[in-house]
C-alpha cells in the first residue's frame, strides 16, 4: 500500500480535526484512488468471506462496518466536489465514478458467501446477547442486501446490475442537463428594467455581469434565489413573465431535454421494483421509511391537499380583486403570484420583505445560527484559518462543547457560484463513530445565496426564506454533529429519508423567532409583521409542495407511467385540480430530488417531518421558553443523539412520550378552518 500512497487521496486525513486535504486534491487522481480503494475493499470482503469460524456478529456485521474506510474517504470527497465544486474535470468523471460505484456496491449484494453470512447471523440475532443497536444493524444490513439483490436468480442478479448501472448513469445525465440549462440562460438587464428591486439583487446582478467585463448592466439567472427574489419585487410584469417561463421550461425539450431521461429512469425503477418481489417502486422505496407504505404517506397528504386549495382560492380571489384595483386589465399568472402577495403583506401587516433583508447580513444570519445552538446545546463555533476549505468561500468551523471539547468539523459554502449545482444542501465528510475509538464528524453545508460584490458573508443580505433556509440546513449539520453512535452506517443522518428532515425543518422555527430576530436589529414592529404574516400565504405555500409529493407518489406506483410520463404528469395534474395559477414547485424535467437526489416517491418527506416539527415546537412553545434546557437536552438526546440505532418512531415518542399529533401540522399551516 506504500506506492498507492504517493495517491494523496488514499492517505488517511491527518489534518486539523481530521479535515480532508482539500489544498493537495487533483481531479486526474480520482479514477486511480477510486480503483485502488475498490481493490482494498474487495480484499477486505473476501476475507470476511472466507473466514472457517462460523458468522457472529463481531466476525461478520462488525467487520463490514469496519472495512472500506479508504473508498469511503475517496467516495464522499468527489461527490462534496462535484456538486459543490464541479469543475469541467470533474465533471467530466462523473458517469465513469457513478458506474464504478454502482458495479462495486451491486457485486457486494450479490456475493453469495458474504450474504449468507450477513443471513445466518440475521436468523440468530435475538439468541445472540446483542445490544438493540446491534440488533437494529443486524435488520438493517440484512435488508440492504436483499434490496441490493441478494435474493435473486443469477440471470436476474445480472439484469439488476444492469440497471442499477444504467439508473446510476442517468442520474448523473439528468443532473448534467439541469445546470448546463441553468448555468445557459441569463436575463441581460439595464437600469430602467429594475424597479421595485431589492438593492442587494441589483448589486449582485451586476456584479455577475461586471465579472463579464459588461458594466453598466444586470444579469439575473435562473438560481431560485434570483427567480423567487425577481418574482415577489419586480415590477415589470413581461420580464416577470419571460423569467418564470424560462425557469419552468428548463429541460423540457430542447438540448437538454430531460423527458427521455425521467421515462426510462421511471421504467427502469418499476421493473427493478418488480424483480424485488415488490408492486411498484414507491412500495420498495416506502419500506424502511415512518410512513412505510404509500398509501400511508398519500393519506397524510391529502388531509392536507384540499384544505390547502381552498385556502389557495381565498387567497387567489384576494389577489386578484387588489390586480382589479390597480386596474390591471388581466386575470392573475404564475409570474403574478408573488408580486401581489408581496404587496398584501405589506399592506396588510406592514411587512416589507425588502426591509427585512436589510437586516440579515449573511455573516450575521450564519451566527445567529451558531448562537441558537449555543442556547440550546452548548455548542460554540470558532473559524480556523489554518484549515482550508476547497474554494475560497468555503470557511472551516471548530464545533465545541459547553466543556470546550471539539466534537466535530463545520465547513459552510454559502454564495453562488456556476460551478455548485442549484439549491442548498448538507453532507458529511466524515460520519461520528465510536466502534475503535472516537471519530469526529466532518460535516459541511452548501448554499446558493447571490452574492453582492465584493463576494463576501458581509455585504450578502439575505431575504427571510432564504435565511430559514440557512437554518434548515444547520439542523442537518446538527444532526451530523451531535450524533452518538458506536456503528459508521448508524450514524447522524443515516435515518429514514421522512424522518432526516425533521431536524432540518425544527431547526427552521428559530429564525423566525421574536428572541432570534431582535438579534439582527431587526424593529419590534417588523418582528411583529413577519410573525403575522407566517399565516399568510399558506395556502400557495401548501399548495406547491403537495402537488410535487403527490405526483411523484402517483408517476412511482402506476404502472405505464413510463411510456410517457409528460402525459401522466399532465392528466394527474387535472385530476388533483391543481390551479394553474400556481403550478408545481418543481415541474419535473428539473426536479433534481427525484431523478438525481435520492427523494424518488420519497418527496412528501417534507410534509411529513414538518408535521414532526409542528408537534415537536409546540413543544417548546408551551414551555413557555423556545430554547427550555429540559427539552432541548432531550431533543439532542433522543433525536439528534440516536441516528439509526433504533425505529424513528420509538425516538420521536422517547422525546415527547407520545405519537405524534395528526393535527400538529394542519396548526403550523393555519389550514384548521380551510
Amino acid at each position: 500500500m506504500t506506492d498507492a500512497f504517493a495517491n494523496v487521496l488514499l492517505r488517511p486525513w491527518d489534518g486539523p480535526l481530521g479535515a480532508p486535504p482539500f489544498a493537495e486534491v487533483r481531479p486526474e487522481d480520482f479514477l486511480p484512488a477510486f480503483e485502488t480503494a475498490m481493490a482494498w475493499h474487495r480484499e477486505e470482503l473476501a476475507a470476511i468471506s472466507a473466514q472457517a469460524e462460523p458468522p457472529t456478529f463481531e466476525n461478520t456485521i462488525a467487520a463490514l462496518e469496519r472495512c472500506g474506510e479508504a473508498l469511503g474517504r475517496v467516495r464522499r470527497l468527489f461527490w462534496t466536489l462535484s456538486s459543490a465544486q464541479g469543475t469541467p474535470a470533474i465533471r467530466a468523471i462523473e458517469t465513469q465514478v457513478s458506474a464504478l460505484l454502482s458495479g462495486h456496491s451491486t457485486a457486494i449484494s450479490h456475493d453469495p458467501a458474504l450474504a449468507q453470512r450477513v443471513a445466518d447471523v440475521h436468523s440468530t440475532r435475538h439468541e445472540a446477547g446483542l445490544y438493540a443497536q446491534q440488533v437494529r444493524l443486524v435488520e438493517t444490513s440484512q435488508a440492504g442486501f436483499l434490496r441490493g439483490g441478494a435474493g435473486l436468480t443469477p440471470p436476474q442478479k445480472h439484469r439488476f446490475a444492469e440497471i442499477d448501472a444504467r439508473l446510476s448513469a442517468l442520474s448523473v445525465q439528468f443532473g448534467h442537463n439541469v445546470l448546463a440549462a441553468t448555468s445557459d440562460w441569463v436575463m441581460d438587464l439595464g437600469a430602467e428594467d429594475l424597479a421595485g428591486l431589492p438593492a442587494g439583487l441589483c448589486n449582485a446582478a451586476q456584479g455577475r455581469a461586471a465579472a463579464k467585463g459588461i458594466s453598466g448592466r444586470y444579469h439575473l439567472t435562473l438560481d431560485r434565489t434570483d427567480y423567487e427574489s425577481f418574482l415577489s419585487f419586480s415590477e415589470r410584469r413581461d420580464l416577470r413573465e419571460i423569467l418564470w417561463r424560462a425557469f419552468t421550461d428548463r429541460c423540457d425539450g430542447g438540448p437538454h431535454d430531460n423527458w427521455p431521461v425521467i421515462a426510462e429512469t421511471l421504467a427502469l425503477r418499476e421493473e427493478r421494483a418488480v424483480m424485488l418481489g415488490y408492486a411498484d417502486h414507491a412500495q420498495y422505496a416506502l419500506e424502511d421509511s415512518m410512513a412505510h407504505t404509500p398509501d400511508a404517506a398519500a393519506d397524510m397528504l391529502t388531509q392536507l391537499w384540499e384544505p390547502g386549495k381552498r385556502r389557495a382560492a381565498e387567497e387567489a380571489v384576494e389577489l386578484q380583486a387588489l390586480i382589479n384595483a390597480e386596474d390591471g386589465g388581466f386575470t392573475i399568472a404564475p409570474w403574478d403570484w408573488r408580486f401581489y402577495a408581496e404587496k398584501v403583506r405589506r399592506a396588510r401587516y406592514a411587512l416589507d420583505g425588502a426591509a427585512v433583508a436589510q437586516h440579515l447580513r449573511l455573516d450575521a444570519v450564519r451566527q445567529a445560527a451558531f448562537d441558537t445552538a449555543g442556547r440550546l446545546y452548548g455548542l460554540s463555533f470558532t473559524c480556523r484559518t489554518d484549515i482550508p476549505g476547497y474554494q475560497a468561500d468555503v470557511c472551516a468551523w471548530e464545533v465545541c462543547d459547553s466543556g470546550g471539547a471539539a466534537i466535530g468539523l463545520l465547513f459552510t459554502d454559502y454564495l453562488a457560484r456556476p460551478e455548485k449545482r442549484g439549491g442548498a444542501w448538507m453532507g458529511s465528510l466524515r460520519v461520528q463513530e465510536t466502534m475503535d475509538g472516537q471519530v469526529l464528524p466532518v460535516v459541511y453545508l452548501v448554499a446558493n445565496f447571490a452574492a453582492a460584490p465584493p463576494p463576501d458573508t458581509a455585504s450578502t443580505r439575505l431575504s427571510i426564506d432564504e435565511a430559514r433556509t440557512l437554518f434548515h440546513e444547520f439542523g442537518h449539520a446538527l444532526h451530523g454533529l451531535l450524533s452518538r453512535v458506536t456503528y459508521p452506517s448508524q450514524s447522524g443522518t443515516a435515518v429514514a429519508r421522512d424522518f432526516v428532515e425533521f431536524p432540518s425543518k425544527f431547526m427552521e422555527n428559530w429564525i423566525v423567532s421574536r428572541e432570534v430576530l431582535s438579534g439582527f436589529g431587526v424593529p419590534d414592529a417588523l418582528i411583529t409583521a413577519i410573525r403575522n404574516a407566517e399565516a399568510y400565504g399558506q395556502g400557495f405555500a401548501t399548495v406547491e409542495l403537495i402537488g410535487c409529493s403527490l405526483i411523484d407518489l402517483a408517476i412511482h406506483r402506476a404502472s405505464g407511467a413510463a411510456d410517457d410520463p409528460r402525459t401522466f404528469v399532465e392528466a394527474e395534474l387535472q385530476a388533483l385540480g391543481m390551479p394553474q395559477e400556481i403550478g408545481l414547485r418543481h415541474r419535473f424535467p428539473y426536479f433534481t430530488h427525484i431523478f438525481d437526489g435520492g427523494y424518488a416517491s420519497a418527496y412528501y418527506s417534507y410534509a411529513w417531518s414538518e408535521a414532526l416539527d409542528a408537534d415537536a415546537f409546540e413543544a417548546f412553545v408551551a414551555s413557555g421558553d423556545i430554547f427550555d434546557p429540559a427539552l432541548a437536552d432531550r431533543f439532542r438526546t433522543e433525536i439528534l443523539g440516536v441516528g439509526n440505532t433504533r425505529d424513528p418512531m420509538a425516538s420521536f415518542q422517547a422525546f415527547l412520550g407520545r405519537a405524534p399529533d395528526a393535527g400538529a401540522l394542519m396548526r403550523a399551516r393555519h389550514l384548521v378552518d380551510a
